[in-house]
């Protein structure tokens, strides 16, 4: 027996048609894109947006995940053979549970689903946005080999090149804005995959099995010259220069750095335009990456009624992600004022508290400086993320024909994944405290924690100077961290499938019966995570806060069952209609009972001609994360209006009303040249389920006069309420200073320095709850054509095929709070309209993409059977930043930059070349991007750290250049 998979229902059911909008990629579209990274592949369609990937560096979990419909890729299912996929990592960084795309084996992906809209009563929650089922290949006979290896060309000639040169002219430490060289060859790709499959000697089952290797080269931002530098935001990036961390080299101590032009030991006065580090160039901007995979399928024919089957799947995934260096991040550190590591010029120039004395550190040698301090560890390489995933997935199950009229399926899943990583290049906040506090003993610069018993293995940071650290000094500084965790899922499920057309339940206007499936369903997932003191406490500098420990689970029961119904079929204006239904009823430990039902027709009036529609009720129930994450301060926002401020400043007077401050205090907020902003982030016990109403209504041509030809239009409308989130720091921050609205006013919590960066006592309260409304709605056209040339006279010239798949945005709405106004971010991007919600880039209002294939008629004797061409060609529309907006709700003068204002429409063309040898080799030779097109860039007022990386949108457009790839695939 073997098994029929269709996306968007259970019903047992020969050439069913989806009255769900379905689009389908087949596995000789996989492998002409070129991809070897499943998420590339999902990511190329117009219905997903940018989600976690290889191109996020800061931010990243190491996984790959899908976002359909910009609604959060929590909100997306992932299905393979119709089964669900556990979420792929505990690791808290990223906030959200999601299966891992790097779990799928590329080479037997035989064809994916996409699925629009919420799918909750036929698979359970989460199905919001709606399903990407990945079915793989089985039943394989032989032996397979599956290869690739593909690069990234490109060549520099971007003209903010001038850009970093004149920054380099003009730095204080201009080695640090090199440019790479003009043509650079990088990022190496290479994958293998070994199949093999056997049948069993009575017919009755098969067992295939696969084994794979995957690999990818690093590429750093500093390799292509528009990310070699951070570019500021203004009127041109010419005119803005390029930009970067308050924490530079050399050292700062309060408003002094230490001077590299003078040949003594002095500091000069701080200029916070000029003293900036360029953190970019050292950013990955395609992680590193190695993966192993390996699995089996089996299925064996018992009797007439039992097939027994089986699915083992394995993945070792290690990725790893690196940041600029680390060293000491913008802080409030003290000095002693007899530091002899400190020039008499330093000690001049540094002030000593009044609790110490006053007066400055030479008149006070017994007084104690306490400020702000920050210096780059250049001698130090970037700071990195090593992380590891291994993941196991195992369905046992047994199914069969009960009857004629019936079948049954009953499987138990186990999804297992073990995370672990190891993070390098910190310092530990205590240890460099203890390293700027020396005293001389017998003219030996000695820690005074040595002296004193505290910390004896203390060494001297000595930032005074140029040359003064020593690598003693850095092993006792950097301090590695270890986080690891586990995430569990187990699930039994047990349907019946039934054609009922033989007990008479049917229409007197239909041949076929009603068709039923229903059955049974318990779900538990359980998550723990932990990190060593280090990291759980918050002690390493520049981390971006604590990592505190989670655990927590929960437990569902599901019954769930639909329905079709033929209603009419062979009529005059009724070839066919159809009604379906759904209802599942869940019960969860944790928030009690959720109802997800689906109502839906197809109305087929002719054969060449079909409507369908549909309305859904889904739910998403909140994840472990989401439920049982302690509160924390981490980075979470990119802006604080009310920061680096001048006399004069409308905003002045604004900021000191809405938080209670002085024109002084206001003045002398300190702006993070980085854009990087704390928030107190953490879960919520008490949250209630997501609620999600979905709307489809198409039309499905088939045209018998143009054989070959099928065009879809569907129309789709998917709002979330009660959607689970924060409210957003920038949201907050900046609703306050428009509405001076005590509830988000109260919100911004300011440090004795009225920063919101400078310490963990400045936050913005940004924990999770369930706000407002999420809302989409646009239109999906699919069109397929496939003919012979000899129907238009070109004898013997082969044939062609034709696909379009193209998305028509016309909502994407966010509701922040239940009684807030809404704001439309389609066609737009920015710190509110890419991070609100389950948003992570830009919001193009059309997207498409289509290809063109000729199947040559070519061939050479017995030893080239078939060659065929194709181009493909990929669409993004402009998108304009959300602050130019007339919506006040995102209009924000103050973040509106010409270089920011617009991120350009992109065309790409991709081409590919395949011949088959002797009828079981098949090379594959393309490339994608072929006219080497740069993306749009965007200044860092406007790039949000993590989705924004190196200047762009690197999940979004083609950043890396011209991909070349050259694969086989041989059977034995």
């Amino acid at each position: 027996m073997s098994e029929i998979v269709v996306t968007g229902t259970r019903i047992p059911s020969p050439n069913l048609e989806s009255v769900s909008p379905v689009t389908a990629i087949g596995s000789a579209e996989i492998k002409a894109q070129g991809v070897t990274r499943v998420e590339d592949m999902v990511n190329s369609l117009p219905q997903a947006f940018a989600a976690q990937g290889a191109a996020l560096s800061n931010g990243s979990t190491g996984t790959a995940t899908v976002n359909l419909r910009g609604l959060g890729a929590t909100r997306t299912m992932v299905l393979v053979d119709g089964r669900r996929l556990m979420p792929g990592t505990p690791n808290t960084a990223g906030g959200a549970l999601a299966p891992d795309l790097n779990f799928i084996p590329t080479a037997l992906v035989e064809r994916v689903d996409v699925l629009t809209g919420g799918a909750s009563a036929v698979y359970g929650a989460d199905a919001v946005a709606g399903v990407v089922n990945f079915i793989l290949q089985k039943n394989f006979e032989g032996v397979r080999i599956d290869t690739q290896y593909g690069f990234y060309q490109h060549k520099n000639d971007n003209p903010v090149a001038d850009v970093v040169a004149a920054a380099a002219a003009g730095a204080a430490s201009p080695e640090f804005f090199a440019l790479p060289d003009e043509n650079v060859i990088d990022g190496e790709s290479s994958e293998i995959t070994l199949v093999f499959g056997v049948n069993a000697p009575d017919g009755r089952g098969n067992i295939t099995a696969y084994a794979g290797y995957r690999h990818f080269e690093p590429i750093l931002q500093g390799s292509r010259d528009f990310s070699s530098c951070t570019l500021n935001s203004d009127a041109t990036f010419a005119a803005a220069g390029c930009g970067g961390s308050g924490t530079a080299f050399p050292a700062r101590v309060g408003n002094f750095v230490v001077d590299v032009t003078s040949p003594a030991q002095q500091f000069r006065p701080r200029v916070a335009s000029r003293d900036v580090y360029n953190f970019g160039p050292s950013n990955y901007y395609q992680r590193p990456d190695d993966r192993y995979v390996m699995g089996a399928f089996a299925h064996y024919e018992l009797t007439d009624w039992a097939e027994a089957y089986a699915d083992l799947m394995f993945m070792d995934d290690k990725s790893t992600y690196q940041i600029a260096p680390g060293g000491i991040f913008a802080g409030t550190f003290s000095i002693n004022c007899a530091n002899p590591l400190l020039s008499a010029q330093q000690a001049g120039l540094l002030t000593a508290t009044a609790a110490s004395g006053g007066g400055t550190c030479a008149s006070n040698p017994a007084g104690t400086f306490t400020g702000i301090v920050a210096r780059r560890n250049t001698e130090g390489g970037g700071r990195q993320g090593t992380t590891e995933h291994v993941q196991y997935r195992y369905v046992v199950g047994i199914r069969g024909d009960i009857s004629e009229n019936w079948t049954y399926d009953a499987y138990m899943q186990y999804g297992r994944v073990d995370f672990d990583q190891v993070q390098t290049g910190f310092f530990r906040t205590g240890a460099i405290q203890n390293a700027l506090n020396v005293v001389n003993v017998n003219g030996t610069p000695t820690c005074a924690s040595v002296v004193n018993g505290s910390d004896t293995a203390c060494v001297p940071y000595n930032i005074f100077r140029i040359g003064g650290v020593t690598q003693a000094a850095l092993d006792y500084l950097e301090t590695p961290s270890t986080q690891a965790g586990n995430l569990f899922e187990r699930i039994v499920n047990v349907s019946f499938g039934g054609m009922l057309g033989d007990y008479g339940l049917k229409s007197p206007w239909a041949e076929d019966g009603v068709g039923v499936s229903f059955g049974a369903e318990y779900r538990r997932e359980q998550l723990d995570f932990a990190a060593d003191y280090v990291s759980s406490s918050g002690a390493l500098n520049g981390s971006g806060g604590a990592s505190p420990p989670v655990n927590g689970s929960f437990d569902v029961y599901d019954l769930f069952g639909e329905a079709r119904i033929p209603l009419v079929q062979d009529m005059p204006f009724a070839k066919s209609l159809t009604f379906e239904t759904a209802y599942r009823f869940s019960d969860y430990n944790s928030i009690g009972t959720t109802h997800t039902y689906k109502f839906a027709g197809d109305w087929e009036p002719i054969d060449d001609l079909r409507f369908r529609a549909s309305y859904q009720r889904a739910v998403r129930a909140p994840h472990v994360l989401e439920l049982f994450s302690p509160q924390n301060v981490v980075l979470d926002g990119t802006q604080d209006p009310c920061a680096g401020l001048s006399a004069g400043d409308a905003l002045v007077a604004r900021c000191a009303q809405a938080f209670g401050l002085t024109t002084a205090q206001v003045l002398a907020i300190e702006e993070n040249p980085a854009n990087q902003y704390n928030g107190l982030t953490g879960g919520n016990p008490d949250l209630d389920p997501e609620k999600s109403d979905t709307y489809s209504l198409g039309v499905v041509f088939q045209p018998s006069m143009v054989p070959g030809l099928n065009v879809s239009v569907d129309w789709f409308n998917i709002k979330v309420d009660d959607y689970i989130s924060g409210i957003g720091a920038d949201l907050i921050i900046n609703n306050c200073l428009d509405t001076l609205d005590q509830f988000y006013c109260g919100l911004v919590n300011r440090d004795s320095q009225g920063s919101i960066w400078l310490s963990p006592q400045g936050y913005v309260v940004d924990t999770t709850l369930n706000t407002g409304s999420l809302e989409t709605a646009g239109v999906d056209f699919n069109l397929g054509y496939r003919t012979d040339l000899d129907r238009f006279g070109m004898t013997d010239a082969g044939g062609i095929s034709v696909s379009f798949v193209g998305t028509w945005l016309d909502k994407l709405s966010i509701k922040s709070l239940p009684d807030s106004e809404s704001f439309d971010c389609v066609g737009k991007y920015g710190t509110i309209c890419s991070v609100s919600g389950g948003l992570s880039s830009p919001n193009p209002e059309w997207r498409h993409k289509a290809r063109l294939t000729w199947n040559t008629p070519w061939s050479y004797n017995d030893w080239i059977s078939s060659v065929g061409l194709s181009v493909q060609w990929r669409h993004f529309n402009k998108v304009t930043l959300d602050a130019y907006s007339d919506d006040p709700l995102l209009n924000n003068p103050g973040l509106q930059y010409e270089t920011d204002k617009t991120l350009g429409a992109r065309d790409y063309f991709d081409l590919t070349a395949t011949w088959t040898m002797k009828d079981t080799v098949n090379f594959r030779l393309g490339v994608n991007n072929v006219f080497d097109k740069d993306p749009p860039l965007n200044g860092s007022s406007n790039c949000p750290t993590g989705p924004c990386n190196g200047n762009t949108w690197p999940q979004v457009y083609d950043t890396f250049g011209r991909y070349i790839f050259l694969g086989l695939t041989a059977d034995f």
